[in-house]
């Protein structure tokens, strides 16, 4: 599903080049389930952002599912990661004005689904991560657990073909955080593709393969 080859991407700071990456390389088959692992500065958030096509790299070459990105425009980037992604963030990134069923069928307005079909796959969604009976509490009558899940179904939702965590677990506590995980387990033995981006160890313990990045550089696999 992932391949990247030689990857690298540089920012400028000032005087001063940073190699956020430096030649990457590493392989993602569909249907695993993938955690990345490194300290602040290691370059996972910037992995991500390319994984997600949020950015693009400088040097070197990533195939999403075959499909080399170089060369797609910001209009193509958004499209596919409307179709392929989902995401899910450590801040849950919810819109606290619209209910728990407003924020998962979001993606599928930007989508053109229409009305009816949208509220079917929104309520299977929430039905899923077992939120049905607060499809219509807004994000701030709801827990931090309950809105990760909310999170995880506006992800479920489009029904992607990777989903993509950013430390999905760092506002919840840990009773809380094991919920959440073991929810992943569960999307993971349904033959999803995960990519779980964190600094816990025990959290990134939890994937069937991990990789570690420090400097920009994948420096060890387990």
């Amino acid at each position: 599903m992932i391949v990247f080859h030689d990857v690298s991407k540089r920012y400028q700071m000032g005087h001063n080049v940073v190699n956020a990456l430096d030649h990457v390389n590493l392989r993602i088959r569909t249907g695993e389930f993938v955690s990345i692992i490194g300290p602040s500065g290691s370059g996972k958030s910037t992995l991500m952002n390319i994984i997600g096509c949020l950015d693009t790299a400088d040097e070197g070459e990533y195939l999403l599912e075959g499909q080399n990105i170089e060369h797609y425009s910001e209009r193509d980037l958004t499209q596919l990661r409307r179709r392929k992604i989902g995401f899910i963030f450590q801040n849950f990134n919810l819109i606290h004005q619209m209910t728990a069923l407003e924020n998962v069928e979001l993606p599928l307005i930007y989508q053109k689904v229409r009305r009816k079909e949208r509220l079917v796959r929104a309520t299977e969604a929430l039905r899923t991560v077992g939120l049905v009976d607060r499809m219509n509490h807004r994000p701030m009558e709801l827990s931090g657990g309950q809105q990760q899940r909310i999170a995880i179904a506006r992800a479920l939702v489009t029904r992607p073909s990777l989903f993509l965590a950013d430390e999905p677990t760092g506002n919840l506590d840990s009773r809380t955080s094991e919920e959440i995980l073991s929810l992943f387990h569960r999307l993971h033995g349904e033959g999803n593709t995960i990519v779980l981006i964190t600094h816990d160890e025990q959290v990134s313990q939890q994937a069937e393969r991990r990789l570690q990045i420090r400097d920009g550089k994948v420096v060890h696999e387990d």
